[in-house]
């Protein structure tokens, strides 16, 4: 069984979908204003693995993660530039969505609000029918005083402590959320019943995951600065429109990223684009980094903690290699050493264990341990039923991970193997400088070596 942490309760619960084995799952996207950063890809890659482990375990996942185009934010950012607020829209979402790809995160659905304003406006009228929103000059308000359980996700019960918009006089109270925000002048905005204007923030996700998950489905998640007022207006607009209870299952939050223990933030000035950190770090080392840490855990970010997982992940990507070639080259023994079968039985048990970490809320530390403990014990021996079995566990733990992808150039791997053996020669001779040349010319082409003491491997590099 599935064990997840669920925020709105506080507790460990097994995962027990509405209709199994279908898995209803949404995610807060970003706003499009500037650079996606790799606090960012901390949460879309956490609930990435989150969907994949879900499906290796046998289940259908829907994963719908938005696109916030039309903001404040974006506004404010187009006016600093002086161009219009769709160029920056447009500009960003481009670039989040190629960084998506290159991180191997890819939902199945990526609603823009933009692209869903009617859904926004049906919504917030049945609203205003069901006598939860009202009426403004300025805009449409949801009234947080007509839902009683307004605190229940963040646990914020003090009314003092709920307000979360610049003060507006046509507001009842100072906690009420904007549904509706009528323009301003040189404003974009769209028509409604009300006003011309645009979409509050919060009823954009409230919309688009009702649309495609229905009115109630089994997992929301975000990072965890979403609880509150995000994910808390979530609920209550949700709630009091569809008349359900929870409108979410379980809600599911990734840790802070920081950046010597402070969280990572534009008026800190320690934001690392991803765009930027990609020309540095190939995606897999900055996927696997993102995955050493469990994802409801703060993880400080740190080029040295770059360096050493790209390290740790080359090796790691080196005896992967060496098994798909001793698996491809050989063959079934028929019998097999004592060490062999313990090395064999031993490789399933860890198999067991690493789902045991994914079932313990994808504990991804610990699966981790597992995988890199196999590959430790298939280095040890040459053994063709060793490495299968091992390459089994590998493959399928990287349904999960995205990291071991195979790279090949078909022929090429004879003359890489036999560089590889006269480079060995030439450093057993301690022809240091003619065997340095040898690695820097096949690095220029692709393929990355390994020494082991007097053995070398070898892999294509992406």
């Amino acid at each position: 069984m599935i064990k997840v942490y669920n925020t709105l309760t506080r507790k460990y619960e097994d995962f027990q979908p509405l209709q199994p084995p279908l898995v209803r799952m949404y995610v807060c996207g970003p706003t499009v204003y500037d650079h996606s950063h790799i606090g960012h890809a901390r949460t879309w890659v956490a609930f990435d693995v989150v969907k994949r482990y879900l499906r290796l375990r046998g289940y259908f996942v829907i994963h719908v993660q938005n696109i916030t185009d039309i903001d404040d934010k974006i506004i404010n950012r187009a006016n600093e530039l002086g161009v219009s607020w769709k160029e920056i829209a447009d500009k960003y979402a481009k670039e989040y969505l190629d960084l998506m790809k290159e991180m191997k995160v890819f939902p199945t659905i990526h609603p823009r609000v933009t692209e869903h304003i009617s859904d926004i406006i049906e919504f917030i009228k049945d609203l205003i029918e069901k006598g939860y929103a009202y009426v403004t000059p300025s805009g449409v308000y949801f009234d947080v005083d007509k839902y009683p359980y307004y605190g229940q996700l963040s646990g914020v019960k003090d009314k003092e402590m709920w307000s979360q918009e610049t003060f507006v006089k046509d507001k009842k109270n100072p906690y009420d959320f904007a549904l509706w925000k009528c323009a301003k002048p040189n404003e974009p905005w769209w028509e409604s019943p009300w006003c011309k204007g645009r979409p509050g923030w919060h009823i954009e996700c409230s919309t688009m995951s009702s649309k495609y998950l229905g009115k109630q489905f089994d997992i929301h998640g975000g990072a965890r600065d979403l609880i509150f007022p995000h994910h808390e207006n979530e609920i209550a607009q949700s709630e009091a429109r569809f008349g359900v209870r929870p409108w979410v299952k379980y809600w599911l939050h990734s840790g802070y990223l920081t950046v010597k223990g402070e969280k990572m933030s534009k008026s800190l000035g320690n934001i690392v684009p991803l765009v930027d950190l990609l020309k540095e770090y190939p995606a897999d080392v900055v996927r696997y980094w993102l995955t050493t840490a469990h994802y409801r855990s703060e993880l400080d970010f740190s080029y040295d903690r770059l360096d050493q997982a790209k390290v740790a992940l080359e090796r790691m990507k080196m005896s992967v290699d060496k098994l798909r070639r001793t698996v491809e080259k050989g063959y079934p023994k028929g019998s097999l050493k004592d060490e062999e079968v313990k090395a064999i039985y031993d490789i399933w048990k860890l198999r067991e264990e690493f789902h045991q970490a994914m079932s313990n809320d994808f504990n991804t530390p610990e699966a981790w341990a597992k995988v890199r403990e196999a590959l430790r014990i298939a280095n040890e021996t040459d053994s063709w039923e060793v490495a299968a079995i091992t390459l089994n566990f590998v493959e399928e733990a990287d349904q999960v991970f995205a990291v071991f992808e195979e790279k090949r150039v078909e022929g090429v791997e004879p003359f890489v193997d036999l560089l590889v053996r006269v480079r060995s020669r030439l450093r057993e001779r301690k022809m240091w400088e003619l065997s340095d040349w040898i690695r820097s010319e096949l690095d220029k082409l692709g393929v990355k070596l390994l020494d082991k003491g007097r053995e070398t491997e070898w892999r294509f590099a992406k």
